[in-house]
């Protein structure tokens, strides 16, 4: 038996391919689509995916201000965050969270499904959003991505 047709390839920062990619938010559910741009980023959606490694996609979404939340999440639920000083916790509903920064109830949802270290810092600087349907990325030449296509 040949034991070098069975050797492992890993990829590595000199080695790994990004490409631009471009998802429209518009009437998606925000869950759902947290966790496919996830897995994106992260680049389990490739065949020679390594753990260690930034061997993800650039991802642009555009339309945040279009998500949908199902059910009373819009006003029911609350998201916490704390300054670190005595009275300094702030509860907000997504729908207030929206009205500041529509894009920031998508980095909060993506970031929560990805690791909790430097690398999971490090992939979040590919990802870019967009409230509007305009972005400045154009001449990376982004694909339109299905996200009905990604498992």
């Amino acid at each position: 038996m040949d034991t070098l047709s069975y050797k492992t390839v890993s990829t590595n920062d000199a080695t790994v391919t990004k490409e631009w990619v471009l998802v429209d938010a518009e009437n998606e559910v925000l869950g759902r689509l947290a966790s496919k741009v996830a897995l994106m980023l992260r680049g389990k959606h490739r065949p020679n995916f390594t753990p260690h490694v930034d061997g993800g996609d650039n991802v642009i979404i555009i339309n945040a201000d279009k998500i949908r939340l199902t059910g009373h999440k819009w006003t029911q639920s609350v998201h916490y965050r704390y300054s670190g000083y005595p009275g300094g916790q702030v509860g907000e509903t997504p729908k207030q969270i929206s009205a500041k920064d529509p894009g920031r109830l998508i980095k909060m949802a993506v970031r929560g499904m990805l690791p909790k270290n430097r690398l999971g810092n490090a992939i979040m600087v590919n990802l870019r959003i967009f409230s509007g349907s305009e972005h400045p990325h154009g001449a990376q030449n982004p694909k339109l991505i299905n996200l009905d296509s990604i498992k």
